[in-house]
């Protein structure tokens, strides 16, 4: 069965740092742009992140521009989001994402496959 799968969350402090991982398996995502997503308590899903299949080509939320690195490895099957400077507002669920739209999206309704989500949660 085809499926991403992210993992890496946790429990941090704020000013902390975290990697999220999301791994590809029964296909490959080598031609498919990959996004990460997340979604508060109460807040509807919103966009963090995405890479262009060929990974030269990224776009970032307002909310983590500077914080945040988005990264794919082709060959590993696998995306990435390093999070910096974590802040108590960034506590959520994140989903990683892909969308045979090999440019990358900001807009979740372009994106096919998505994980089940990793919790990440920062305290003050």
């Amino acid at each position: 069965q085809a499926q991403l799968v992210e993992s890496g969350g946790g429990l941090v402090q704020a000013g902390d740092s975290l990697r999220l991982s999301c791994a590809a398996s029964g296909w490959t995502i080598g031609r498919y742009a990959m996004g990460w997503f997340r979604q508060a308590p109460g807040k509807e899903r919103e966009f963090v992140a995405y890479i262009r299949w060929s990974g030269d080509i990224v776009s970032y939320a307002e909310s983590v521009q500077g914080r945040f690195t988005i990264s794919r490895d082709n060959a590993k099957n696998t995306m990435y989001l390093q999070m910096n400077s974590l802040k108590p507002e960034d506590t959520a669920v994140y989903y990683c994402a892909a969308t045979s739209e090999s440019y990358g999206s900001r807009r979740a309704y372009d994106y096919n496959y998505w994980g089940q989500g990793t919790q990440v949660t920062v305290s003050s």
